[in-house]
């Protein structure tokens, strides 16, 4: 048999081991995306929608301190390497995000070492939008709380706890959502927990409290009196929450996906409702 004869037999057998390779490949997605339709399908019929409470991080998001929360930096592109990749510089406290209880104690739980169980929760929210509408720094007080478990019942175990205040609207105007004019050292103004709704929740057994605003403590806030007394309790917060208003008072189940860097003091979270 002649040289050419092998080389071109030997190509011949090439391509259809590639081709039978595509077809399976082609195959095992076709059947992998089928699994994850049903699963989802199956997930959806058991337990209804899911409802992204999470902001997109961006350099534009409206940040506590008044500088970008998060910086990214192109270091391959696809065009040239074959892939995509930014190397991103983030501030913990940005966006949607976890505040851990080493935020404000000594020596309280970093972010990698919360109790995953606490990081699915059954989900209460209490609206106070119209009272937020009248005064930018309204507070969730023991009575808003007590209002809620009259209408739903008790604050279930390992609950988080979320005030809806309408602020998420705001957040793409930075000086209404922070409450000042830029660049003015007046005092912040959006709404928060009040201590007593905090003391209540405590007693109550819930894991977490979060807010569709900047920070725990209304923006008048000039001790920060709920961080100071939740986060060392061992409970952790959920800053920055969005659509809050697509989700029932009660009765959805929370998942929070809490970041895992070693010592964090807390940082971005996705963070899912599911109805």
């Amino acid at each position: 048999m002649c040289h050419v004869c092998v080389m071109e037999g030997a190509k011949r057998h090439m391509l259809s081991r590639r081709d039978l390779f595509r077809r399976s490949a082609a195959v095992g997605a076709t059947a992998v995306a089928a699994g994850a339709v049903s699963a989802r399908a199956a997930l959806a019929d058991a337990h209804g929608s899911v409802v992204d409470l999470t902001h997109t991080l961006t350099p534009e998001f409206p940040t506590f301190f008044g500088v970008p929360g998060i910086a990214m930096e192109k270091q391959f592109d696809f065009a040239d390497a074959g892939f995509n990749l930014f190397e991103m510089t983030v501030n913990e406290h940005t966006a949607t995000h976890i505040d851990a209880p080493l935020h404000f104690s000594a020596d309280g739980q970093s972010v990698d070492e919360i109790d995953p169980a606490t990081l699915i929760c059954p989900l209460c929210v209490v609206d106070i939008a119209a009272k937020a509408a009248d005064d930018p720094n309204a507070m969730v007080e023991a009575a808003d709380v007590e209002a809620w478990i009259a209408a739903n019942g008790d604050i279930p175990e390992g609950a988080l706890v979320a005030m809806h205040s309408g602020w998420a609207a705001k957040s793409g105007d930075a000086a209404a959502y922070v409450g000042r004019a830029p660049g003015t050292e007046d005092p912040m103004a959006f709404p928060g927990f009040a201590m007593s709704a905090a003391e209540m929740l405590m007693e109550a057994g819930a894991a977490a409290i979060g807010v569709d605003t900047l920070s725990l403590d209304p923006g008048n806030s000039a001790d920060f009196a709920v961080h100071y007394a939740w986060l060392p309790s061992g409970r952790y917060g959920i800053e920055n929450l969005a659509g809050l208003d697509r989700v029932p008072a009660a009765g959805a189940t929370v998942f929070v996906g809490a970041p895992k860097h070693g010592g964090g003091t807390g940082g971005p979270a996705r963070v899912l409702a599911m109805t």
